[in-house]
């Protein structure tokens, strides 16, 4: 599949790399389940979006890619277009996944991740996290609907966990690692073993919907607050 996304992009951008981070670059990619994550370094900015968006819809939803312009590397606010769950958006390559793509890059075309991406200072990459918590996870821990949903449920465990550790040792884990994370941290048993269910394809428990909504609302919102003081 990546070896046709490449081809089809390659013949329609001015490509100069195709790199993958997060699950597959760590090691821990569950086909049919994880992410697809990747970035598209171009000279250009994308000039038929329609055409792009035709070709994403010839693969899965799980395939992501975001095109930055290689002018645009070193900005860490800088929104590239991106395409992801069926649409297209603009959103920026955040330190995490800059940090993902110097730790555990996939090259699968192109300029190797040194030659064209800067590396993300520690403070930057603190202060990343920081606020993706506070300034988002946190107020999202405000409703309750949301957290009946596995989504919510699933990336708010195993983020609080990653961003604990990062903030903590300063060094990135995987999503596999963030479940031993969960438990040392006192995470609810059946909640962490729900999630484990979904990604990895083992036992789940018997656990209701809203029970587990308040128990991961109420984990979530008490670790950010833990770690952010």
């Amino acid at each position: 599949m990546l070896k046709r996304f490449l081809g089809e992009i390659r013949d329609e951008l001015p490509l100069l790399a195709l790199w993958a981070h997060g699950s597959l670059g760590a090691g821990d990619y569950q086909p049919g389940r994880s992410d697809l994550d990747l970035i598209a370094v171009v000279e250009t900015p994308v000039a038929d979006p329609a055409r792009l968006e035709e070709i994403h819809r010839g693969f899965p939803d799980l395939l992501h890619c975001s095109y930055v312009v290689r002018a645009a590397l070193a900005d860490l606010t800088a929104p590239h277009l991106t395409a992801a769950h069926g649409e297209l958006f603009h959103r920026p390559v955040t330190p995490v996944t800059r940090r993902e793509l110097h730790t555990n890059p996939v090259e699968l075309y192109g300029a190797a991740v040194p030659d064209l991406l800067p590396e993300v200072s520690d403070a930057d990459l603190h202060a990343f996290i920081r606020a993706d918590l506070a300034d988002f996870w946190l107020l999202k821990t405000g409703g309750f609907k949301r957290w009946l949903q596995d989504i919510w449920v699933d990336l708010g465990l195993i983020t609080v966990a990653r961003a604990a550790v990062t903030l903590r040792d300063n060094r990135l884990i995987t999503k596999r690692e963030a479940f031993e994370v969960l438990a040392e941290m006192g995470a609810p048993e059946r909640v962490v073993a729900d999630v484990r269910a979904r990604r990895y394809g083992t036992p789940g428990p018997k656990l209701g919907r809203a029970r587990r909504a308040m128990l991961a609302r109420s984990f979530v919102r008490t670790t950010i607050h833990r770690t952010l003081d």
